[in-house]
């Protein structure tokens, strides 16, 4: 059981990062399609807003990472959701 309390003290801390850097960022983690964007560089951004989203697209890769070892494990992470 100590393991699950490192994966869910990990998954919370990843979860923070990413809402805030999110908001932030102006993307909505809600809608699938702005998070698809945030993979892109287009070229529209300033350097300032491209690098938030850098930031942005490394912790949700962090995140993926840590969901495939917590299912590995036979844990079940939970999504990642929005603030209410």
């Amino acid at each position: 059981m100590s393991g699950f309390k490192h994966y869910e003290q990990e998954l919370h801390s990843l979860d923070h990062e990413i809402l805030h850097c999110a908001a932030m960022c102006g993307v909505n983690i809600a809608n699938r399609h702005e998070i698809d964007t945030v993979c892109l560089d287009d070229g529209r951004f300033s350097w300032a807003a491209r690098r938030a989203r850098e930031s942005l697209r490394g912790l949700l890769m962090l995140r993926a990472k840590l969901e495939m070892e917590m299912i590995g494990l036979g844990l079940t992470p939970w999504p990642l959701l929005p603030p209410d």
